[in-house]
């Protein structure tokens, strides 16, 4: 037994029948282990009249193969050990068990090894009067040249098999459940493969149970494109890409390759954006957004789009594309009802993205307050200091995250930079002059206040928000005719103190952004007769340094709270950033 870099001991040798058993264990209800094989099958079959469709390949891959087997989807899978064939014997036996007398559809990656060992017990099963056909999956465009039309695949030259394999077996088990004799599923498989084509890339490689050192490694910092699932070579490296240009890559690389439409064919396309096994779903759904966006842009309609993981290579960082082109009939058999351990479809009506592309109400005005801002000559008071503190904490983001890393996750940085940008935005909306009232002021805070929260998050987000909300009530209630003096603005930053407080719970002493808070307030209130500019640089200065002093507080508030002695010798995030913000807002005052 060994561990591997993920923390779970894996006994290599035992590992493949190992989760074979856990899964059959696990979906009971769904599929059952082939006796004395390393095979699942349906519980659906074998079904008499029915064409079996048998999966299958190396471990590490799940979902695929033994995940996809179900009603509707495959009948059965046979697995071999990490990243290899499964026997010839192994196939055989499985296919055994799912055949019900109408003949058996094999279909799986194109790989020397499952060629040699599917067709091994292709023929077996056919020198008893098995009727047997094969439908290799032929999808990864970074493999090999394109396919000529009319042409038989050739297993030595042509593409691999990759994540379209799972559209190809959707529409192979779709086919078979409807009734399809054998050569009917074997043309709508062929057909599902020749309309499809995947690119992926990868960022990370992976490690085989049992084993200490990855298979295979990515250079740091770089991005493998069109990287094989068992790390053979891309196409070319290139250094690390945003969501973004990934989306791009992707959907570059495919667009080209993608068969010609179905004539009289409306556009739909069916798309998978895969997982290889460690990238996170909601970073695939930010890949996914630029994905859409950009098929559209080409007149393609994305038909039951799904984003997860359906082939991966254990724990390999990286993403890949699939596009199958439909015609009526592959819509229809991909959206049949099936119901897997690994993916579930139910019959009925559904919605897809085209029935609801009305945004809601709310989007124009939230992309309008998220987007990005400028300084701008025309702002007045309010916005002009927030612009000028949002200029100085981006500067300062990174320090920001490391501060907050010490004890905390790291991301105080990016929320406060976020929700300030969007403060900018809310309060140049918002505030409605003149320049020199107070209540104008307060009108672009309170707004500037709840768009922070919004768009920050997290604690931070609330007690910023409320520091901003509270002084802008405050400054909303000056009497008419009451200037922005020192006096009023200590009033409001005592009462945003107090808001402040009460929301977190916490007490100054407790290292949190209140220990620069209430040093500031307290010089502002000490030079309540000086002029607002000189007062609020000597209070920044005083919050300034109380910030650099709570590296000599333990944390006793919040999640920080928690870590005892670690945040010692650190300034805290909160109060540092609340320094940064009060010193920029003073060189804006004149």
């Amino acid at each position: 037994m060994t561990t591997t870099p993920d923390g779970l001991g894996h006994n290599a040798a035992t590992f493949r029948e190992d989760w074979l058993e856990g899964l059959a264990d696990a979906y009971a209800r769904t599929l059952r282990r082939v006796p004395d094989t390393y095979g699942v099958v349906g519980r659906h079959v074998p079904r008499p009249g029915k064409v079996a469709v048998v999966i299958g390949g190396g471990s590490g891959h799940y979902p695929a193969f033994a995940g996809l087997v179900g009603p509707g989807l495959a009948d059965a899978a046979a697995v071999g050990d990490v990243f290899a064939s499964p026997s010839a014997e192994q196939i055989y036996r499985t296919a055994k068990a799912a055949d019900g007398g109408a003949g058996v559809l094999m279909s799986y990656g194109n790989y020397a090894g499952d060629v040699m060992h599917f067709g091994l017990a292709a023929r077996r099963l056919a020198a008893e009067g098995v009727p047997v056909r094969t439908v290799l999956v032929t999808d990864d465009v970074a493999s090999g040249p394109p396919p000529v039309e009319g042409q038989e695949i050739d297993p030595s030259r042509d593409r691999r098999g990759v994540a379209g394999d799972f559209f190809v077996f959707k529409v192979a088990g779709a086919a078979a459940e409807r009734g399809d004799d054998l050569d009917g599923v074997t043309r709508m498989a062929a057909r599902a493969n020749a309309m499809t084509r995947t690119f992926g890339a990868a960022f990370a490689g992976c490690t085989l149970p049992g084993a200490s050192e990855p298979l295979f490694t990515v250079n740091k910092g770089t991005t493998e494109l069109g990287m094989g699932i068992h790390g053979e070579p891309g196409l070319r490296t290139t250094r690390s890409l945003t969501a973004t240009e990934l989306a791009d890559e992707l959907v570059d690389n495919l667009l080209p390759e993608l068969p010609r439409l179905p004539e009289g064919g409306d556009g739909r396309v069916a798309v998978l954006l895969n997982g290889l096994g460690r990238t996170k779903y909601e970073e695939m759904f930010v890949v996914f957004r630029q994905v859409n966006r950009r098929l559209r842009e080409a007149g393609l309609t994305p038909f039951r789009p799904e984003v997860g993981e359906f082939v991966t290579s254990f724990d390999m960082a990286g993403v890949s594309l699939s596009v199958m082109v439909l015609d009526d009939e592959l819509a229809e058999l991909y959206d049949a009802p099936c119901d897997t351990p690994a993916f579930r479809s139910l019959p009925g009506p559904r919605r897809d993205a085209d029935d609801v592309r009305e945004a809601p109400a709310a989007a124009a005005e939230q992309a309008r307050a998220h987007a990005p801002a400028g300084p701008s000559a025309a702002d007045l008071p309010a916005t002009a200091a927030l612009q000028a503190a949002l200029d100085l904490v981006a500067a300062n983001e990174d320090e920001l995250g490391r501060l907050d890393a010490v004890a905390g996750d790291g991301d105080h940085g990016i929320g406060i930079v976020r929700g300030l940008r969007a403060a900018v935005a809310a309060a140049r909306a918002a505030e409605p002059g003149p320049a020199g009232d107070p209540r104008s002021a307060g009108t672009a805070l309170l707004s500037a206040g709840l768009a922070l929260a919004d768009a920050s998050g997290g604690a931070s987000g609330a007690l910023y928000g409320a520091l901003l909300a509270e002084t802008g009530a405050v400054l909303v209630r000056a009497p008419e005719g009451t200037g922005c003096t020192t006096g009023l603005l200590a009033e409001a930053v005592g009462a945003a103190q107090r808001a402040v407080s009460e929301l977190g719970g916490a007490q100054v002493g407790e290292k949190t952004l209140l220990d620069a808070v209430d040093p500031f307030r307290a010089e502002l209130a000490n030079r309540t007769g000086e002029p607002l500019a000189a007062a609020w640089r000597a209070a920044a200065e005083a919050a300034t340094k109380a910030a650099a002093a709570t590296a000599e507080l333990v944390p006793a508030r919040g999640r920080a709270a928690r870590m005892g002695d670690l945040g010692y010798g650190h300034a805290d995030a909160g109060a540092t950033s609340l320094a940064l913000l009060v010193t920029a807002v003073g060189a804006t005052l004149r």
